[in-house]
């Protein structure tokens, strides 16, 4: 079975559909992906789709059982398009919805980053006390402050 995303006017996915393979055939009997997108308008009377792969996320590709594929070549559009995800056209990837304001498109992995980079790494001591269930220290993006703060949840 092939997905479709079906994109709004703003670029967000507003649905996705499934459509069965022999639905895409052109006349090679080649699965085409305008053929899916013309049968996907005829069905809906919308005209904006864009095929999706189940199995990819982060811009990888994954096997069904979730191991990550040896042949990469399968990874499409950097994500499963979901409701509410943005279709970067530009770009030809789908981004989940943006956590927040500032932060920017990150293309290989399809994802969003914060303006500063990657939350800093715990140090062993606070890694040992999340092991230990003593403690739960992470790091929470700041908007206002445009940091990343070190929380601690007690357990």
């Amino acid at each position: 079975m092939a997905h479709f995303a079906k994109i709004g006017l703003n670029s967000k996915v507003i649905a996705v559909h499934g459509l069965d393979n022999n639905k895409m055939l052109n006349a090679s009997n080649v699965e085409d992906e305008t053929v899916g997108v013309q049968e996907l308008t005829r069905i809906h009377g919308w005209p904006l789709w864009v095929q999706t792969s189940y199995n990819t996320r982060g811009g990888k590709y994954y096997n069904t059982d979730g191991t990550l594929a040896a042949d990469q070549s399968k990874a499409l559009r950097g994500n499963y398009a979901g409701i509410g995800y943005l279709w970067d056209e530009e770009n030809n990837l789908f981004f989940p919805p943006k956590p927040y304001a500032s932060w920017v498109k990150h293309l290989p992995t399809a994802s969003w980053k914060s303006p500063i980079g990657d939350a800093p790494a715990l140090t062993a001591e606070q890694i040992s006390q999340n092991t230990a269930n003593t403690h739960r220290w992470i790091y929470n993006w700041n908007e206002g402050a445009q940091s990343w703060d070190l929380v601690n949840l007690i357990v």
